[in-house]
């Protein structure tokens, strides 16, 4: 890493930032009430406030967004006619899953192997304690030299839209000059990566039913239509053989024309099981970050202990459905919505709730910003040259912050890498990338000063 003294200052600055994200792992901020307690987002969102009025934010404020969430909001002001940068992260999670199987508590920071292991810690709580770093060293080398805006989203992963909205009726609130969303991450440790694709996303809850109530499966069982039954069948029509997702009328053919996903690599990243095949075809850059991929996240069912003989009179799934740049979210939920009602045999009553959405994106690269922070990057990775690649996740404000300020140079950077394993089990963050970040972020808010000046 370079020897110079902002990155001095960054190192010395990590056991503060190791301090700060515990604190922050430790709220389960899970935005689902039905999973945990909103009072642990609230405590979260208040956490942060008080960090950046701490910081000399001004402006700071809890924003009450239409999805029932908060988003916290803060101004920094720099040097007179400098250029606003507007940093993001959201200190909402994922729910911790198989807590049984973490191998340190989820909302507790462990350190092992050179990583901190908590639900959070890479995405996004990680990305927010990256910006206060990045802006704290820079005070002590003559001041942040752009005027920069903070925003930190409450519910990001659950994709309610609730900042998009706010955004959308305050449109004022987060115009900036350049963008740095913190919710990414590099191809790979030691490898500075800026994403340049994301895809968009739709969420749907598909029910079946085909009977006023259970029966015995031994004296109906043969003739009664089992709704779960029929719901397995509804679900299998959205892949073909090889297991490619193929939504009736929806593009599945795209390539990837970039950085490329050697399939040895994923296979380990993904942790496939031996003898296990991977799904679809073309290359693994092509079905990750262009083309469309469904996942099922769950099905209510009976469990298996405590399981009764009887044939079921309903079920319901939750689908998700990630789309590449180029396809439409809203055609791609009709889409999805017309091949599910479609595929139901039986004549079985089909509805489906759409519970999230989110369009793709696409950033441009080639603009006055990502020179800054191609330089920026390459400093603080001692001279790695900066890297682009797609991200198969979605992040449904980039795309409403790209219609708000079409002007506006939106860049993806994180700490989410392969090893992070956000979203599963066992996340964790690696320190050095989040030290290497941090001064990568300073460097550029003073690089992208300049090229304004």
């Amino acid at each position: 890493m370079s020897d110079r003294p902002l990155a001095q200052t960054i190192a010395a600055l990590q056991p503060r930032a190791r301090t700060e994200l515990a604190e922050l792992v430790a709220f389960k901020s899970v935005a689902d009430p039905a999973q945990f307690p909103r009072s642990e987002c609230e405590a979260a969102a208040r956490w942060i406030s008080d960090a950046l009025r701490a910081d000399g934010f001004q402006d700071v404020a809890l924003l009450d967004t239409p999805d029932g969430t908060q988003s916290v909001y803060g101004f920094l002001p720099g040097p007179a006619g400098a250029p606003t940068v507007l940093l993001y992260a959201h200190y909402d999670v994922q729910p911790p899953l198989d807590e049984d199987a973490w191998l340190s508590p989820p909302f507790e920071l462990t350190e092992r192997d050179g990583r901190w292991y908590g639900r959070g810690a890479a995405d996004c709580k990680g990305g927010l304690i990256m910006h206060l770093t990045a802006l704290r060293a820079l005070k002590e080398h003559g001041g942040v030299p752009v005027n920069v805006k903070v925003i930190v989203e409450g519910s990001e992963e659950q994709g309610t839209g609730g900042l998009e909205r706010y955004a959308e009726a305050h449109p004022e609130l987060l115009a900036a000059d350049a963008i740095v969303i913190g919710d990414a991450g590099n191809f790979r440790v030691g490898l500075p990566t800026v994403t340049a694709t994301l895809r968009g996303m739709t969420l749907v809850r598909v029910r079946v039913d085909t009977l006023e109530g259970n029966l015995h499966s031994g004296q109906f069982g043969g003739a009664a239509p089992d709704a779960l039954a029929a719901l397995i069948r509804i679900l299998d029509s959205l892949r073909a053989e090889d297991g490619s997702t193929t939504v009736q009328g929806l593009a599945a053919d795209a390539t990837w024309d970039g950085l490329e996903y050697p399939e040895a690599e994923f296979r380990k990243d993904a942790k496939v099981l031996d003898g296990v095949g991977l799904l679809g075809g073309g290359t693994v850059a092509d079905r990750i970050w262009s083309r469309p991929a469904v996942t099922v996240l769950g099905i209510d069912c009976p469990p298996v202990v405590g399981a009764t003989p009887s044939v079921q009179a309903g079920a319901r799934a939750l689908v998700s459905l990630r789309v590449p740049p180029g396809t439409d979210a809203v055609e791609a939920t009709k889409l999805l919505t017309a091949h599910l009602e479609g595929a139901a045999p039986w004549g079985a009553r089909v509805a489906v709730e759409q519970v999230g959405q989110g369009q793709a994106f696409r950033a441009d690269t080639g603009s006055p910003a990502y020179a800054s922070m191609a330089a920026a990057l390459r400093e603080a990775y001692d001279g790695e040259e900066m890297q682009t690649a797609g991200m198969g996740g979605s992040i449904p404000l980039c795309n409403t912050l790209a219609g708000l300020y079409p002007d506006a140079e939106i860049l993806l950077i994180g700490l989410s890498e392969p090893e992070a394993q956000i979203h599963a089990v066992n996340e964790s963050v690696s320190p050095q990338e989040l030290e290497r970040l941090s001064l990568a972020e300073a460097l550029f808010l003073g690089q992208y000063a300049n090229s304004r000046g």
